[in-house]
Parts: C-alpha cells; sequence; structure tokens
C-alpha cells in the first residue's frame, strides 16, 4: 500500500487515480497520520438486514409521519416565518 501525504495527493491526484484504477490503495497522510484512503470503489453490499430497513422506511415515507393531536394545517407563509 503506498503512502503519501496530502499535498503529494492534491498535487498528484490523477497519477494516484490511475494507480487506484490498476488495483493499488494509497493511504493519504496529514502531519504524519493516515487519514484517508483512495481505493476502488466497492458497491454496498446488499444484506437481508440492509433489504429489510430500506422497505420499513418505504412503507414509513408511503404512510407519513403523525403531526400530533390535533392536527394542524400551516400556510405556506407560516411555514417560512422565523
Amino acid at each position: 500500500m503506498k503512502t503519501v501525504t496530502t499535498r503529494e495527493a492534491n498535487q498528484r491526484f490523477s497519477e494516484l487515480l490511475s494507480q487506484v484504477e490498476r488495483g493499488e490503495e494509497v493511504v493519504i497522510t496529514k502531519h504524519g497520520r493516515p487519514v484517508a484512503v483512495l481505493s476502488t470503489y466497492q458497491a454496498p453490499v446488499m444484506t437481508p438486514e440492509r433489504k429489510a430497513a430500506i422497505e420499513r422506511v418505504r412503507r414509513i415515507m408511503k404512510k407519513g409521519l403523525p403531526w400530533g393531536a390535533p392536527f394542524r394545517t400551516f400556510t405556506r407563509d407560516e411555514m417560512h416565518e422565523r
């Protein structure tokens, strides 16, 4: 794994991206401490738990959230008052 400073990463970004495309990983340091890793993109794994969480959020969004009692409507102007 290659290590570069933030300054080097800034100056040689295109070159570093080419290296990453070839499979290398690059650690970027600031004041001698690792702060980031430049690596190839990995799509998130769609686990059963993740699928279930997404479906729960979709159901909630479709149903909407309760505003409490009594329900009050707001005009556009009231919504933008501070």
